[in-house]
């Protein structure tokens, strides 16, 4: 995969806007009923960084991030500051905040997820790429440490135990994270004059698959 483990300055990314998208097949019958299916199991992230830039230095740093990305070409980590942690967005995140899975006394390894709930319906969200040092793990009702009961891989947001979970224990999992994406645009437009009256570039940003 071609990713730079880096991320866009948060100093940018804050006030950027953008949120999730779908994609959905909508089929209208004969009788004016409607089939809808859905090829994306997951949804998509779009920002515009542009927005988040406020002076001519942000306006280097961006050219800058932009140039050793090359374009188009390498992913890099993105804070979506609406969304970016475990917990709700005014807590700090805690062990038992998300349960990503259950033991069965075998597998070792599980995938960090975020579960968002509306009435009965839900939807697991990947997460792979965590925040070094803001993840918290747990088995049952107690927190585990990592480095002794468990390890994490930031690059995947793998958390992989010492040993397997006993059948049924619940595994949770509280955290940080980034959303992987890459530039959507292999140009940057930038006009000093204009942004000095106001204006600022498009620069769209989308989350690539890791």
């Amino acid at each position: 995969m071609q990713f730079h483990e880096v991320r866009f300055p948060a100093s940018l990314s804050f006030g950027s806007v953008g949120g999730p998208e779908r994609r959905t097949e909508v089929v209208t019958l004969a009788n004016g009923f409607e089939e809808r299916n859905t090829p994306w199991a997951n949804s998509r992230r779009r920002y515009d960084a542009g927005l988040g830039l406020r002076s001519l230095d942000d306006i280097e740093t961006l050219i800058a991030f932009f140039e050793a990305r090359m374009g188009q070409m390498y992913g890099f980590r993105w804070k979506d500051w609406s969304d970016f942690k475990s917990s709700a967005a005014s807590a700090e995140p805690v062990f038992s905040d998300q349960t990503i899975a259950r033991g069965d006394a075998v597998q070792a390894a599980f995938p960090l997820v975020k579960v968002y709930r509306s009435g009965e319906n839900s939807y697991a969200r990947p997460i792979t790429k965590p925040v070094l040092g803001s993840v918290r793990v747990g088995l049952g009702r107690d927190e585990m440490k990592e480095g002794v009961d468990y390890e994490i891989d930031v690059n995947t947001g793998l958390v992989t135990f010492q040993h397997p979970p006993e059948e049924d224990v619940e595994i949770t999992a509280g955290f940080e994270f980034d959303v992987p994406v890459r530039f959507d645009t292999d140009q940057i437009q930038t006009s000093v004059s204009s942004f000095q009256a106001g204006s600022v570039p498009n620069v769209p940003i989308i989350e690539v698959r890791v």
